[in-house]
């Protein structure tokens, strides 16, 4: 008996199983950071689905370790979301059931004659499917893609320019499902090495044609992160707090001054004595100054996150309304249903507006920014329309201070170099208690991260390179691809139903012999 008999001798116990080894690949990102975990992570759920006995408890397992999976990497939600967490991770965890299916169908029994080979194909595309539907900001959006977790090397980097983190997120998968061939098909094993040094030889490919970000200016964009300010009154101490930061920065030689989510509590058309104080700091400055306010608006019913620039002379009539809202945090879906979600955790008591639109902004000195506010970053699709939009800088506010115990602040930092190399732009990350970051147009760190205990203003002096990467250009061509694969195979299992039906059943006995073998006729 094999060591996944042994561990599964229950039903219960291959649950149990299924769901640990769906969690495993959390350690591929931060805080552990084990990248290179990701590419074999998959493997045991690969093993356990591959052995089912049949295809429903393939599937089965499918779903047990996509609840494992979102649990882990959303697991710093409990303590707002409470028994919500496992809630949504069991309804979507339901999108990797076909998945285990699958492994079962192109992985499980003896070899077939280039079974092995469509493998590295069928279930990299299912992956990224599942990853397409889970993207879907109504449903919890991208957080935790398993491409992100490369977000600090450097060839991962060049290769995201080509086709985002889908691409990273296929290579992976493919790597996981030829590790599993090579240690349990040993009918395949040959191909499954032709097919990782073919992985290898692609990826290379495509990083030697990559284009490299030129660099062709730099500016000086200061992060103001005030650090964890609690108690009573703690808007108006956190916005002292700030203005005592920045004022820090005069002589600096600033070009934009970034504070985070959230940064002002108070709607700036009921509080003139705030924009005054803030464009007494910009002339101080000498720079453009990008807060976030979060706050019920005097002009429209209800309350919504803006980014909003504001210059020496006053706002500048720039602003950007968040429109991807956070599921539970910011609004509750279906709060007729789900509002007792309120008693039980830390969820939206008021679910706030979306804006309509992206907005690029013009700072001065020619330069444009493009702002994104917290959860927006996690988003491959945004950052790129920023791109197109011709933003040169890319700018996410984010706050994360509900979650500072926990692996969020470095996970939602890390994604930034990832937005960055996909598109080619340079990207800001300030948060008001960390980690805040900075990302040149390759990806790489630019800088010091401002971790959670820090509470200072620092000036980073960003590149700027004016390319258009292959990601921008084609967009989400991996998922693209992935649908054609899936598509393709729907139409060739379409195909061989029907011809089995047209054959007709096979006998279910075979038909008896004679002594000397030959076989009896009826009527003899």
């Amino acid at each position: 008996m094999g060591v996944i008999d042994r561990l599964t001798a229950s039903s219960w116990q291959r649950s149990g199983v299924a769901v640990l080894t769906g969690a495993l690949p959390v350690l591929a990102f931060p805080a552990p950071s084990l990248w290179w975990f990701a590419y074999v992570a998959l493997v045991p759920w690969i093993l356990l689905a591959r052995s089912a006995p049949t295809g429903w408890r393939a599937a089965w397992d499918g779903w047990c370790g996509g609840f494992g999976y979102l649990v882990a990497v959303h697991h710093w939600l409990l303590p707002s979301l409470h028994v919500f967490i496992f809630l949504i991770a069991a309804l979507l965890g339901a999108l990797w059931a076909p998945w285990g299916w699958l492994v079962r169908r192109f992985l499980g029994g003896a070899p077939a004659p280039g079974r092995g080979i469509a493998a590295l194909l069928v279930l990299p595309s299912a992956w990224l499917v599942v990853e397409l539907v889970r993207s879907w900001q109504g449903l919890g959006g991208p957080w935790g893609m398993l491409g992100a977790s490369q977000w600090q090397v450097g060839p991962a980097l060049r290769l995201a320019s080509v086709g985002g983190v889908w691409l990273l997120s296929f290579l992976v998968v493919a790597v996981n499902v030829a590790v599993a061939e090579l240690a349990s098909v040993p009918g395949s094993r040959r191909p499954a090495v032709a097919a990782l040094v073919a992985t290898a030889t692609a990826a290379s490919a495509a990083w030697a044609w990559a284009p490299r970000p030129r660099v062709d200016a730099r500016v000086r964009i200061a992060v103001v992160q005030p650090g964890i300010v609690d108690g009573r009154d703690s808007g108006e101490r956190r916005f002292e707090l700030e203005e005592q930061l920045t004022r820090r920065l005069a002589g600096q030689g600033v070009d934009l001054v970034v504070w985070g989510e959230s940064s002002v509590g108070f709607d700036l058309g009921d509080r003139p004595d705030l924009s005054r104080r803030i464009a007494s700091l910009s002339r101080a400055v000498g720079a453009d100054v990008l807060v976030n306010v979060d706050a019920r608006r005097s002009d429209q019913p209800g309350i919504y996150k803006s980014s909003v620039l504001i210059g020496p002379n006053g706002p500048t009539g720039d602003r950007y309304d968040k429109m991807r809202l956070v599921p539970f945090g910011e609004y509750i879906p279906a709060r007729s249903l789900l509002g007792w979600a309120t008693s039980v955790g830390r969820a939206a008591g008021e679910d706030r507006r979306r804006g309509t639109a992206q907005v690029v902004m013009n700072v001065g000195h020619g330069l444009r920014i493009g702002p994104l506010v917290c959860f927006e970053t996690a988003f491959p699709d945004m950052s790129r329309h920023l791109a197109q939009d011709g933003a040169d800088v890319l700018l996410g506010q984010s706050s994360t201070s509900s979650f500072q115990n926990s692996w969020a602040p470095e996970q939602h930092a890390s994604l930034g170099a990832l937005r960055a190399a996909e598109t080619g732009r340079p990207m800001v990350h300030a948060t008001l208690t960390g980690v805040s970051a900075v990302y040149g147009p390759d990806g790489q760190r630019v800088g010091p991260w401002l971790g959670t205990s820090a509470s200072t203003a620092h000036v980073y002096d960003v590149p700027l390179a004016h390319g258009t990467t292959p990601y921008v250009r084609y967009g989400d061509w991996p998922v693209h691809g992935a649908l054609l694969v899936l598509g393709v195979l729907c139409v060739a299992e379409f195909v061989r139903a029907i011809r089995r039906r047209r054959s007709g059943p096979e006998p279910l006995v075979p038909p008896s012999r004679t002594a000397h073998g030959s076989p009896v006729r009826p009527g003899h």
